[in-house]
């Protein structure tokens, strides 16, 4: 965990109440895919954890939707500096066995996904990333997954774009030896019951510290209590308990 200023470079609206962030600074405690940062915001007391949408040796891509107070003072910067802690959380691990991977990332659950695509692609692994959200308003990140030469599939719950219905409602027919995804948990506990392969799985949970100390995000696993600031926030399919 590393703790240092970083320089807002772009601040851009880029879906429905969503928003992509490009942070210049010291990068190299960022080292897997999953992992995220939590960044200090003048009077609020508590950090706001985001995940990491992309990364390299000297800047930091994020992309958060506006929900609450803090998201919306991020919103609204256009420069100056942050308070970042980086390196936070064990990101996602990618096996030598694996050999195509299915991607699926719902809403805001779709950000850490996209450096996994890279990485994926540059382990010679076949990937295809289904993306899950609300509307064709809130759609977001297909080009850029498309641009990596990931083949790409858009769902929306209310059919006005792509697929109608949600990520699991596309999952037929795709052939795949291990999946990756993140997102709210009931879409999470939807391609739990929808897979058999295994597969890793992104929380998105209410954090204190963002590293351990507090204990507020701790879950029961079948291998005990993990902290998912620490532990996760990508815990495996075996372990997790419903």
């Amino acid at each position: 965990m590393l703790q240092s200023l970083f320089e807002i470079k772009e601040n851009i609206k880029i879906a429905d109440g969503v928003f992509k962030m490009v942070l210049k600074g010291d990068t190299s405690h960022i080292t897997s895919s999953g992992q995220f940062i939590n960044i200090k915001l003048d009077g609020l007391f508590l950090r706001r954890p985001i995940s990491v949408y992309d990364y390299d040796s000297e800047t930091v891509t994020i992309i958060y939707k506006v929900v609450g107070k803090g998201t919306e003072i991020l919103s609204q910067m256009k420069d100056g500096t942050l308070d970042i802690l980086t390196g936070l959380g064990n990101g996602y691990t990618i096996s030598s066995q694996t050999k195509s991977a299915l991607l699926l990332g719902g809403g805001v659950g779709v950000p850490p996904l996209y450096n996994l695509a890279k990485k994926l692609l540059e382990s010679g692994k076949e990937v295809v990333a289904i993306l899950g959200f609300n509307s064709k308003a809130d759609v977001f990140a297909e080009e850029e997954f498309k641009a990596l030469g990931v083949k790409t599939i858009v769902t929306t719950a209310d059919g006005s774009y792509g697929i109608k219905g949600f990520v699991t409602d596309a999952i037929e027919g795709i052939s795949y030896d291990e999946f990756y995804t993140c997102g709210p948990e009931p879409m999470l506990k939807a391609v739990y019951d929808a897979t058999t392969t295994t597969g890793q799985f992104s929380f998105e949970e209410r954090m204190g510290c963002g590293f351990g100390a507090c204990m507020g995000c701790s879950c029961k696993t079948k291998y005990g209590n993990k902290r998912i600031c620490k532990d996760g926030p990508v815990l495996v399919k075996e372990e997790i308990i419903w």
